[in-house]
């Protein structure tokens, strides 16, 4: 994470008995612009296909290079798989393996993240796309708890190349290669173009966390962490290990 990112860090003596509220706080800015996104696929207007994927934002020039550094050699795009569940997420660059939830939306109409108590656990949006089908798929994480980092503390040192695997309840791994990460301050969200789909033809996904610095006066995250990738590959998941025999002495 940006040395930036590290300067609120979970242990601060000020912000102990404050945390989950700093989080919940942080989380509302992040949920309203997915509330926002939700009503826009959910209403009569919103021009969607058959997948539930929002239509590719209005964008100028090439969006997918935003954040990425020059040099960059990326991969080309594989064809979008079928649907399937996501079980498993793992972001090596970062030592990231978590399990995967569904999410649906609260009554307020926010996706609900996961519980405060498995701070370990990504959340995928599952009345959207699944990942490695068309469209985007939405994975949102804990940055932090009132004791401890959660499990998308170190989201912003991500980097353009990296690669994201996700295991699926078929076996299928769709792999990931991510393209892009920004830093979004509130005053700059714009749920259309952190949610949409930016190329219809592939499958993408977006890592989302709070992010930016710690305010004081609002007791939240200045920003959100947006980490964003397309589909570049397909593997079988790994099979479990073997259970060791018991061996009695003789």
């Amino acid at each position: 994470m940006s040395q930036e990112n590290r300067a609120r860090r979970t242990d601060d003596p000020e912000r102990t008995g404050t945390g989950r509220l700093t989080t919940a706080v942080a989380w509302a800015v992040l949920l309203f612009g997915l509330w926002l996104w939700g009503r826009h696929l959910t209403d009569g207007t919103s021009g969607m296909g058959g997948t539930g994927a929002p239509n590719s934002a209005p964008t100028v020039g090439d969006v997918s290079a935003v954040g990425r550094p020059l040099g960059v050699a990326l991969p080309s795009a594989h064809d979008p798989m079928k649907p399937a569940e996501p079980r498993r997420v793992d972001v090596p660059s970062i030592g990231v393996t978590a399990p995967v939830v569904a999410r649906g939306l609260d009554t307020g109409g926010a996706v609900d993240p996961p519980p405060y108590d498995r701070p370990q656990t990504v959340g995928w949006y599952g009345g959207g796309v699944e990942p490695g089908a068309p469209g985007t798929a939405l994975f949102v994480g804990h940055v932090d708890t009132e004791t401890r980092p959660a499990v998308f503390y170190g989201l912003s040192a991500t980097r353009p190349g990296a690669r994201i695997r996700v295991t699926r309840e078929d076996g299928s791994v769709a792999v990931f290669t991510v393209d892009d990460v920004q830093v979004i301050t509130r005053d700059r969200f714009d749920a259309r173009k952190v949610y949409g789909t930016r190329d219809g033809s592939r499958a993408e996904l977006r890592l989302i966390t709070c992010g930016g610095t710690f305010d004081r006066k609002t007791r939240s995250y200045t920003a959100n962490v947006v980490v964003s990738a397309y589909l570049t590959g397909v593997a079988e998941a790994a099979p479990a290990p073997a259970a060791k025999k018991e061996t009695r002495a003789s």
